[in-house]
C-alpha cells in the first residue's frame, strides 16, 4: 500500500482547472520527486494534498486514510508535514523560537529538547545560531531552518517545495545531502521541485507534470535518460 497517493485529482482556483486527473503516490521509505516548469501545478498539489486547496474531484489518501477534505492541522497531524515554498520563517523570531513552532502539537517540553537537539546534530550552523534572528540568516541557513522545524514535529512523511529556489549550488547540494539523510533517519520525502538534474539523482521515482496532468512516470534513472525530460530540464 502506497503512504500518500493521489488518485484522479481535479483542483481548481474558482472556474479555472489547475490539476487534471492527476494520480501519483509516494511508498514508504522512498524519495519521489515531482517535476515540472513554472506553473505546471507543482504547488497546487501541494496545497491540495495539505488541504490549503481542495479537490473538485479524486481521492488523496495517508497510510491508507482519506485525508482529502481534513482541514491542514489534522493532516500535520497523522505525520505528513510540509516545507513550503520560499522557506516562509518566521523572520522576527530566534532559530530556536522557529523549530518550537514545528512542535506546536507536542506539549512534553523533554521531547521538543530532543527533537531540537537532533535538528542540531543535523544542522550544526543552526545550532551556533541558536539565539539569532531567523530574518538575519542568509537564504541556506533558512533552508535549513525549514528543514528542521519540520523535522521537530516528528513527521513520517515530510513534502517539500521547490527546497533549492534561489540558492547557490553549493548550498543545493547540502540540501540534497540533507534530503538523502532524512530518508537514511527513517522519514520518506516528496519532493517538487524545478532542478531535475539535483532531484532525479536523488529520489528513487519521479512524474512528470505539465499543464496540471501526469505527463511522465517512471524510474529516476529511466527519467534521466527519457528524451522528453532532458530536452525540457536537462538542456537536451
Amino acid at each position: 500500500m502506497a503512504m500518500l497517493e493521489l488518485q484522479d485529482v481535479d483542483t481548481y482556483y474558482g472556474p479555472s482547472q489547475v490539476l487534471r486527473n492527476v494520480s501519483l503516490s509516494v511508498n514508504q521509505g522512498e524519495i519521489v520527486t515531482l517535476l515540472g516548469a513554472n506553473a505546471a501545478g507543482k504547488t497546487t498539489t501541494m496545497k491540495t494534498i495539505f488541504g490549503i486547496v481542495k479537490p473538485r474531484s479524486g481521492t488523496i489518501t495517508f497510510d491508507g486514510e482519506r485525508i482529502s477534505g481534513l482541514p491542514t492541522d489534522q493532516i500535520i497531524k497523522r505525520g505528513l508535514v510540509l516545507v513550503p515554498e520560499a522557506r516562509r520563517v518566521f523572520s522576527r523570531m530566534s532559530v530556536r523560537e522557529n523549530l518550537e513552532m514545528g512542535a506546536y502539537m507536542q506539549n512534553d517540553r523533554a521531547i521538543i529538547t530532543q527533537e531540537i537537539d537532533r535538528v542540531y546534530a543535523l544542522f550544526p550552523r543552526l545550532k551556533e545560531r541558536d539565539k539569532q534572528l531567523a530574518g538575519t540568516m542568509s537564504g541556506g541557513e533558512q533552508q535549513m531552518l525549514a528543514i528542521g522545524r519540520a523535522l521537530v514535529a516528528r513527521p513520517r512523511m515530510i513534502c517539500m517545495d521547490e527546497p533549492s529556489l534561489g540558492l547557490s549550488p553549493i548550498l543545493v547540494q547540502t540540501v540534497f545531502d540533507t534530503i538523502e539523510t532524512i530518508r537514511k533517519a527513517g522519514v520518506t520525502v516528496f519532493l517538487v521541485e524545478q532542478n531535475a538534474f539535483m532531484a532525479l539523482h536523488t529520489a528513487d521515482r519521479g512524474y512528470v507534470l505539465q499543464t496540471g496532468k501526469i505527463l511522465l512516470s517512471d524510474n529516476a534513472p529511466a527519467l534521466l535518460k527519457n528524451d522528453v525530460v532532458r530536452a525540457a530540464y536537462l538542456g537536451g
